[in-house]
């Protein structure tokens, strides 16, 4: 055919679908980079991880720690401190005693936290608020349990830890409710809806009670049900939705901190479980059920253990049977209960074994190259 006959016809309608795709392609969006790739890591994350690594290099040294040993009164510990990145922390302190090195200590960490929350973005801006979450439910069940007690308000808010403060006059409404309907309504307002904690209280008084707005009901569960066991409810919806929070991270973050968390609620449910011989939720009509609460039901349904090791937990009635589903349960949980075993002896309890377990995991993480670790073990 000639150049204009249907052969000429049939390239002009490839040329002119060749330019359409082109066109169409220019319009759509670039793909979107997942958060925390390695194209945007430095433009998100850069000077946070700089951060972590700055504060890891200040950390005490074996010598430093050597220096201390031979420190024959607390002045010379603070002469020696003055030589490592504690310089100043205690530089405003006139005597120093242990319980005042520990506070300047922890206020030191808090406001490096707080820096660090402040430069930060998501998702590791709320990555940082799961782990102030944890301080604030101690610092609200101890408003709490305080108030229960007549003690002074100032007093408890002396005893906060820093970590878990937010608005104060907030805190300071969870310790001025009245004995009342109208003043368990109130608190129910104040702790319940104005602080970061409210949605897990909301959840357990759910579970009690189909009528929030009942004060009496509220009145009923916090009378009713001693605070510790509160605590332990109020921990594990923490865990679990930290837990959830971190799979939907994915990454690196993913697989550190479910393991970290795997760890923690294992260890609250040995210690629930230990502690509940003697105690109501001892009794063989607490220990099981759908109801709550129940001993099963403080247990996080998340962990290494769950759910046949938690399930081995919920039928044991005292030390010498929970010590035989231990064995069962093996690997480090056996060895973690030999300490406990043997405290009297070696003067370690079973807390000192799962804290020296998880300092473990988080040096080990703290050590490696890769970015993601550094950020999760350093912040965490």
């Amino acid at each position: 055919e000639g150049r204009d006959g249907p052969r000429g016809v049939v390239r002009a309608e490839h040329r002119s679908g060749s330019t359409d795709a082109a066109a169409a392609a220019a319009m759509e969006p670039p793909p979107i980079v997942p958060t925390g790739g390695m194209t945007t890591f430095n433009m998100q994350h850069g000077f946070t991880e700089a951060l972590v690594r700055g504060m890891r290099s200040g950390f005490l040294k074996d010598q430093d720690y050597h220096h201390l040993t031979q420190c024959e009164n607390l002045e010379d510990v603070k002469m020696n401190l003055q030589e490592t990145d504690y310089d100043q922390f205690l530089s405003d302190v006139t005597t120093v005693t242990p319980s005042i090195i520990q506070q300047k200590a922890t206020e030191k960490m808090v406001i490096e936290f707080q820096y660090m929350r402040a430069h930060s973005v998501e998702p590791l801006s709320s990555f940082m608020d799961f782990i102030a979450i944890e301080y604030m439910i101690e610092n609200v069940m101890l408003l709490l349990k305080g108030t229960l007690s007549g003690r002074d308000v100032n007093e408890l808010m002396e005893q906060c830890h820093p970590l878990g403060m937010f608005k104060e006059s907030t805190m300071r409404l969870c310790t001025a409710f009245d004995n009342s309907p109208k003043g368990y309504s109130d608190l129910y307002q104040t702790v319940l809806v104005e602080t970061p904690v409210g949605k897990y209280f909301s959840e357990i008084l759910a579970q009690k009670s189909a009528m929030l707005e009942n004060a009496g009901e509220v009145r009923n569960v916090l009378e009713e049900v001693e605070i510790e066991i509160l605590k332990n409810s109020l921990m594990k919806l923490y865990l679990e939705d930290f837990y959830y929070f971190c799979q939907e991270i994915g990454g690196e973050t993913a697989p550190l901190m479910c393991e970290l968390l795997k760890a923690k609620s294992d260890q609250r449910a040995i210690n629930i479980t230990l502690n509940s011989f003697g105690t109501p939720l001892n009794e063989p009509s607490m220990r099981d059920g759908d109801g709550w609460p129940t001993r099963k039901s403080l247990y996080p349904s998340i962990g290494f253990l769950y759910p046949e090791g938690t399930e081995l937990l919920v039928n044991v009635s005292d030390e010498q049977t929970l010590g035989v589903a231990m064995e069962k349960i093996g690997g480090i949980y056996s060895s973690i209960w030999n300490t406990h075993v043997n405290e009297a002896i070696s003067d370690k309890s079973i807390d000192d074994a799962f804290f020296e377990r998880e300092v473990g995991r988080l040096r080990v993480r703290l050590r490696g190259r890769l970015r993601g670790r550094l950020m999760v073990s350093g912040v965490y």
